[in-house]
């Protein structure tokens, strides 16, 4: 496998890693914050979390594999427009799975719940797009040194 096509090819193990990275992180940050900006108790809200962190988690995987394959095929470099498209293009997806549930659980309409979920975006395009930018620099760093102990064998 050549280097570049290293950096494209992820193993369903590293999909779940990432996703369940992002998720835990992504609970541990919003949860707290999202009680206190809600004043709804810490337990309803880490529980709606939750849920949302399990529908984003598969989303993430199942998204991140369809933008791998565009890439591949198309051939871009992840610089800041693709990293900015691949954010906005997650979190689009994210709207018509999560808006309902948040809607349901909170007992609020579907207007709230889009207003709540316009908030979470715009939390949420920043933190995606740091968090994959530093996951991909990582991973990157991995590779590099892995090849470099397979040449010194």
């Amino acid at each position: 496998m050549s280097h570049s096509t290293a950096l494209y090819e992820r193993t369903l193990g590293e999909r779940v890693l990432h996703a369940l990275s992002f998720e835990v992180l992504a609970v541990l940050v919003s949860a707290p914050l999202l009680a206190w900006l809600l004043g709804k108790p810490l337990a309803h809200m880490g529980a709606l979390t939750l849920m949302f962190s399990g529908i984003a988690m598969l989303w993430n995987m199942q998204f991140n594999w369809l933008f791998d394959q565009v890439q591949r095929r198309f051939g871009f470099q992840r610089g800041l427009g693709a990293r900015l498209g691949h954010a906005l293009l997650f979190e689009l997806g994210l709207i018509g799975l999560l808006v309902p549930l948040a809607a349901w659980w909170l007992s609020i309409g579907l207007l709230e719940a889009f207003f709540l979920d316009i908030g979470l975006i715009l939390f949420f395009l920043p933190f995606t797009m740091a968090f994959n930018w530093g996951y991909d620099c990582l991973r990157a760093r991995y590779l590099a040194r892995r090849r470099a102990m397979q040449a010194c064998r």
